[in-house]
């Protein structure tokens, strides 16, 4: 069988493709490679030895910044947001599930954060702070402007999941005598937990890694996008390029340990299925 010619439109879009993965985790790689510099290594090519240096000074005392109080702040804050970013996106897909007076009003309201520039609800934010006499924090105003970011992604996900979900399965545990509450604990959010950690997921590298709309409302202490910010224009080692790296780590990390909890959480939900079909 002959093989069909490929055309000048598949190289253009393999071209655009690499193109896309050079520019996407290009400068990754390379800030990743310059991370391992040996001792007297600096911010360029070419590598001066090879070493973890760099990752060892990284949590000792620096002169300029606080990477381990501004990680600590950032992860914090990125699990408080994500908490409640699910228990919210969960409890509005239920209650959308009906329609209701000013649902449509109240879903707008809801998603128009995303169209209004980061830097503006961070600065209306801080603004609202100060005229309330109130010092914004990372913990309460810099919190507020990340839920504004968070939970509409959440709701969209929740709303779009809830459109395809069965009904039938509630029928059935309400016919079987379950309450309404045991019908979301033991019906709904098995069923839809894969969704529920992807949306998790989303809060809490959406809130990790979010610099706009923490710019005036962290307060006086930075999280971690503000404080890597603030070393590229004070450091001058690789140690920029180690923080860097660990923070990457970590987002790939959260993403592993979700797509796992997905993947456990599918297999039990096949094993038991296969268990209740011979049963039957």
């Amino acid at each position: 069988m002959l093989q069909q010619r490929r055309g000048p439109a598949f190289w253009l879009l393999t071209a655009f493709f690499v193109l896309f993965v050079l520019f996407l985790y290009g400068p990754t790689i390379t800030i990743t490679i310059l991370s391992f510099q040996g001792p007297s290594g600096n911010l360029t090519f070419p590598m001066r030895g090879v070493s973890l240096y760099w990752f060892g000074n990284l949590f000792e005392k620096q002169m300029v910044g606080d990477f381990a109080g501004s990680f600590q702040r950032s992860i914090v804050l990125g699990l408080a947001t994500m908490v409640v970013t699910v228990l919210a996106s969960f409890a509005a897909g239920l209650a959308f599930r009906s329609r209701f007076r000013g649902s449509t009003v109240i879903f707008y309201l809801a998603i128009a954060s995303l169209i209004v520039p980061s830097i503006l609800i961070s600065l209306g934010i801080g603004l609202l702070f100060r005229v309330l006499g109130l010092d914004p924090a990372w913990y309460s105003s810099a919190f507020g402007a990340h839920l504004t970011w968070t939970l509409p992604f959440g709701l969209l996900i929740m709303f779009a999941v809830f459109n395809r979900f069965d009904r039938r399965f509630e029928e059935a545990a309400r016919d079987l005598g379950a309450t309404s509450w045991q019908t979301v604990r033991h019906v709904i959010v098995p069923i839809l937990l894969p969704s529920l950690i992807g949306v998790g997921l989303f809060g809490f590298t959406l809130s990790y890694d979010e610099f706009a709309r923490s710019l005036y409302t962290a307060g006086t202490f930075n999280t971690l996008p503000l404080e890597i910010y603030g070393m590229t224009t004070n450091v001058t080692t690789p140690v920029l390029y180690a923080l860097g790296t660990v923070t990457t780590g970590l987002s790939f990390l959260v993403i592993a340990l979700a797509l796992v909890s997905t993947v456990i959480v599918r297999r039990r939900r096949e094993r038991l299925g296969s268990d209740a079909g011979k049963a039957a």
